[in-house]
């Protein structure tokens, strides 16, 4: 799974803030990262 993936799954409703916050915690992405697709600090 990559950022863009993740992004795009968020933007379309798929995915939730919480499924982003467990992508941050497995190292998939960064907590800066986290902050960029759902406009939120982590």
């Amino acid at each position: 799974m990559s950022y863009e993936k993740i992004k795009y799954n968020y933007e379309m409703g798929f995915w939730s803030r919480q499924m982003v916050a467990v992508a941050v915690r497995k190292g998939v992405i960064s907590a800066e990262q986290y902050a960029e697709i759902t406009g939120d600090a982590c």
